[in-house]
């Protein structure tokens, strides 16, 4: 008893210092971020060895993105206020002329036509238009805020915009973004203080819009349907197989895993080991402690970004900070759905452990937004000029 209490009061005197909350977020971020590297190139090696002729193809791409990532987001947590109110200015038009280009360029990955060939890379715009989005309805809602219109209809002021750029995706045929995209707008109107019944009705509404593009697809359809037994005879050659594959990897890791590289259901068994099913490779080779792990390296993550915005004057920054919580919440919670089989195969991204440059760039700038925003807190920035490490400041 006694021992729980002191847990509690230790726990309790760490999440009241603010300064942890930066804490939190730059080492989930970093931690995150080196794990993906090993697990990616755990996750690819055989892939790569067969359509690239070494094991290190996948892997050194994914290492050349961080060298990048980490730069981009180290300047994007220095950037002024005013050059992010700027850019959040002209994010729509910005995100709606990215994914106008790719419906007119672009290739097609998988049926999903969202992919721009640089040459050397592949750039994914939506990925982009995700934290573009973000910084302009959060621009959107600001202005309102500090006009004082409190009774400007919100859902009329950001979700036209959002609209555009969830139709140009889905002409793309990439129905999981689409759904990022649209949680994102739900998150935005809760924060926003929307109604409870608009939002209520907006959220059926938008659900409703969802089930009825699945279930007018054969393939969508199909996909929704095995969640339930992707094991059935019938579906598990077909739909199923993924799912089914991806839960036999992680029934198979028991508590410690088969080890690290050991994974058996990366040797062709489970298509896109290293992309949309990193999880089941994870729970596989490091078994319920490497998925624990994860779960709360993502929590740690998630609740500093919450806590940060909560904690910020300027309502662009509070809105967009809030946003991007909601953007990596919802991809979290779609990807491991996908990996437990709770929920439909969508086809989107682990954040920070999967592979893809896109994917990653585009998170490390929305995370070094909040580290800005984190640093421009007076009582947080104070703290880490004291602290052991004054560099981080």
């Amino acid at each position: 008893m006694k021992n729980n209490q002191m847990k509690k009061s230790a726990l309790t005197d760490f999440l009241s210092k603010p300064v942890n909350f930066y804490y939190m977020l730059l080492g989930s971020t970093l931690i995150l971020t080196f794990m993906g590297l090993i697990m990616v190139f755990s996750a690819s090696s055989i892939h790569s060895l067969e359509t690239k002729g070494n094991s290190y193809g996948i892997v050194l791409r994914q290492a050349l993105a961080i060298c990048v990532a980490l730069p981009l987001g180290f300047l994007a947590s220095r950037l002024s206020l005013k050059k992010w109110q700027a850019l959040a200015k002209r994010s729509l038009i910005i995100s709606i002329l990215l994914l106008t280009i790719v419906q007119i360029i672009g290739r097609s990955v998988s049926g999903n036509k969202n992919w721009i060939s640089l040459g050397i890379v592949d750039v994914q715009p939506s990925e982009f238009a995700k934290f573009l989005m973000i910084l302009w309805a959060g621009y959107m809602l600001a202005s309102r805020e500090r006009a004082g219109i409190v009774q400007t209809n919100v859902l009329m002021l950001i979700a036209p915009g959002f609209a555009l750029a969830m139709a140009l995706i889905y002409y793309g045929n990439d129905l999981g973004t689409v759904s990022v995209f649209a949680f994102i707008l739900a998150g935005l109107l809760w924060v926003s203080g929307v109604p409870m019944r608009l939002f209520t009705l907006v959220t059926a509404v938008g659900f409703t819009g969802i089930a009825a593009l699945i279930v007018t697809s054969p393939i969508r359809a199909q996909r929704l349907l095995v969640v339930l037994n992707p094991f059935a005879e019938g579906d598990y050659k077909n739909a199923g197989w993924q799912p089914a594959h991806s839960l036999l990897g992680l029934a198979s890791g028991g508590l410690f895993g088969v080890g690290l590289g050991a994974s058996r259901q990366k040797w062709g068994n489970l298509a896109e080991a290293h992309t949309d099913f990193i999880f089941s490779v994870i729970g596989e080779e490091l078994g319920l402690f490497g998925t624990l792990a994860v779960l709360l390296l993502f929590a740690a993550l998630i609740f500093s970004i919450f806590k940060i915005s909560m904690r910020t004057h300027d309502p662009l920054v509070r809105y967009a900070c809030a946003g991007i919580g909601c953007w990596i919440t919802v991809q979290v919670i779609l990807n491991l759905g996908s990996a437990l089989s709770v929920l439909p195969v969508v086809g989107v991204t682990l954040p920070f452990l999967s592979y893809g440059g896109s994917s990653l760039l585009a998170t490390y700038c929305a995370i070094g937004f909040v580290l800005g925003a984190a640093r421009r807190d007076p009582r947080i920035y104070d703290e880490v000029k004291r602290s052991k490490f004054p560099w981080l400041a």
